[in-house]
């Protein structure tokens, strides 16, 4: 059915029907959908308000817009159900075990140490693996995740458990959480001497929402003031009891520094899989499974910690992980040896990719390289055009002449470069989420792995953007680049660093605002008439002090009278005075206003630049 719609522009009208359409689809893809012209659509954004060309990435919101007014429904199709389809047009199904029952068998579990920072979680890591990962750490806190495997005995029986160590910070809310989905089981390290953290709690929320088994290493429990039982109270009030208590959660007392009871804990790992979960995968389909870290090496090209978590990997398979492919060239496992192939539950660094995937992309084996490019391609137009829509600013024909105007809406442009893909999305995520109010917007320019290059600064110097390098430093002639045009390039290796420091250039472009600090009050005692100065009060001054040149407001009867005035003559006695202070009488000038009686009260005050806080 035609009918017209705004603007008298003709397009089919819908019946409330629902559209399916994907993150930062466009115009022209909604015009597809319901057989219109996509540049009626153009016009109906117009008189809606809302500038869009045809072909632009936009908005759930702005689509939603546009649907309403047509009387359409729009579903927008989740990432997850997105990759979903586009697995199953290449006949690729991901997340289901393959094989009949006898196919399957037992994995290791895969295990997340999460935490309060300073609680001990890499130094237990440290006393499982028996290496020092610690001492590489900037600031002692965890930087990056990265996945170990190490072997226990449990009633005489060799056991594997597969360890993810998810950074400590609170900045990296969002890798833990990640850490929790991949993971079968969470240790929640709780140090004996503090108790249940913030971050202790974020934890275990992350755990909950991953619905994985947890089993609590109470920690430090050689340090003064230890006290363990405290902790177990603690966690009774968030649904964690102990075995001794009744509950089905165990408890395990440890040292990570003297590594006391990691056997103990290990086998408390083990037993809570066997009783609480189905631990088993199919080894001899091809290999899936997720990227857990990242990074790009000099020497080695792209590198991707992956966890495999059905199926077997093997050297020369052709993988695809996230928008990144290539063919197996190498693979190694955490003590940095060559393997031929992983199982399920096995972590290894992968050797040959295209380029740096992102942490917590899936991975999966084809067939084909040319499978492989295909789906890497298309899930790369994917997030590009959801990236476009997100950083799209919707602006309206009202608001757009107030938006163009330089100045009106200040902005921080930043160019993020990094040793490793989670820590880059890290930081990118904590930074996009500082609040220093409306007046400001931070916008993430480019974001990438690898050292600072040439087109960093190229990027930088035609949008004013500020380079930050987190663990890289610039690489060739980029830095004289950098420094010859003026490009403000900053290196990090904490990340919570960064974030101040960021905090606090957005703090500086924000337009100072000012509070009123009063100075001090004159009661006005007597009025004097001066044939050259006009009305002079003479005053005693009750609180604070009056200063000449400064603001002041008249007070009659408990009311303002007259505002903005100010101080323009102070006299004691015969005397031509700077300030009279609380208790003195003195004479007082107004300029140009002479309505004062007897009684009045002039009070003096100042405008103060105010601290952001």
């Amino acid at each position: 059915m035609q009918a017209p719609s705004v603007g008298g522009v003709m397009l089919p009208r819908g019946n409330g029907e629902a559209i399916r359409l994907s993150r930062g689809a466009s115009l022209t893809d909604f015009a597809e959908k319901i057989n219109a012209n996509p540049a009626s659509l153009v016009a109906v954004m117009m008189n809606l308000g809302e500038m869009v060309t045809a072909t632009q990435s936009v908005s759930d919101e702005t689509l939603q817009l546009l649907a309403g007014e047509m009387n359409y429904t729009v579903q927008i199709v989740s990432p997850e159900e997105e990759d979903r389809e586009l697995l199953e047009s290449f006949d690729i199904e991901f997340g289901e075990d393959e094989g009949d029952e006898e196919d399957l068998v037992v994995r290791p579990p895969v295990v997340t140490v999460m935490g309060h920072v300073d609680h001990g979680k890499t130094r237990l890591l440290d006393a499982i693996r028996k290496t020092n990962v610690i001492a590489g750490e900037a600031g002692g806190i965890t930087q990056h995740i990265g996945a170990y495997q190490v072997a226990t005995e449990v009633n005489d029986e060799e056991r594997k458990i597969t360890f993810i160590d998810t950074p400590g910070h609170e900045a990296f809310t969002a890798m833990r959480a990640r850490g929790a989905k991949s993971t079968d089981i969470a240790i929640l390290v709780v140090a004996a001497n503090d108790g249940v953290m913030p971050q202790t709690v974020e934890a275990l929320n992350h755990a909950k929402a991953a619905d994985v088994p947890i089993v609590v290493a109470v920690n430090k429990i050689d340090v003064e003031g230890a006290d363990p039982t405290k902790v177990r109270g603690q966690l009774t009030e968030y649904g964690l009891v102990a075995e001794e208590y009744g509950g089905d959660t165990m408890f395990v007392d440890i040292s990570a520094k003297q590594g006391l009871h990691i056997d103990s804990l290990l086998e408390a790992v083990i037993l809570t899989a066997d009783a609480s979960l189905d631990l088993r995968a199919n080894p001899h389909q091809d290999a899936q499974g997720i990227s857990i870290e990242s990074r790009l090496d000099r020497g080695r090209g792209a590198v991707a910690t992956v966890l495999v978590q059905r199926g077997t990997l093997r050297v020369g398979d052709t993988m695809v992980v996230g928008d990144a492919y290539g063919r197996v060239r190498a693979m190694l496992d955490d003590n940095g040896n060559n393997v031929a192939e992983a199982g399920p539950s096995t972590p290894v660094q992968v050797l040959g990719l295209t380029n740096v995937p992102g942490a917590g992309d899936n991975f999966l084996v084809v067939d084909e390289d040319r499978t492989a490019r295909q789906i890497a391609e298309k899930r790369a137009a994917r997030e590009r055009n959801a990236a476009f829509a997100k950083r799209t600013r919707r602006v309206s024909l009202e608001d757009l002449d107030k938006v163009l105007k330089a100045g009106e809406v200040q902005q921080l442009n930043l160019i993020i470069k990094g040793d490793a893909s989670g820590s880059v999305e890290a930081l990118e995520s904590s930074l996009l989420q500082l609040d220093v109010g409306e007046e400001v917007d931070i916008r993430v320019l480019h974001r990438g792995v690898g050292a600072v290059t040439e087109s960093d600064i190229d990027l930088a110097m035609g949008s004013d953007a500020i380079v930050i390098g987190f663990n890289v430093r610039a690489a060739g002639r980029a830095a004289q680049m950098a420094e010859r045009e003026g490009v403000d390039v900053r290196y990090y290796s904490v990340i919570y660093q960064a974030i101040e420091e960021i905090e606090a250039a957005l703090k500086g472009m924000l337009k100072p605002e000012y509070e009123e600090v009063e100075l001090g009050t004159a009661e006005i005692r007597e009025v004097f008439k001066s044939s050259k100065l006009g009305n002079i009060a003479g005053v005693l001054v009750r609180s604070g002090e009056v200063k000449r040149n400064t603001k002041a407001r008249l007070i009659r009867d408990g009311k303002v009278v007259a505002e903005n005035l100010t101080i323009s003559g102070l006299r004691r006695f015969k005397d031509d005075v700077t300030e009279i202070r609380e208790g003195f009488e003195g004479g007082i000038n107004l300029g140009n206003f002479n309505d004062i009686k007897v009684d009045d009260v002039i009070a003096t005050y100042e405008m103060r630049e105010k601290p952001r806080s």
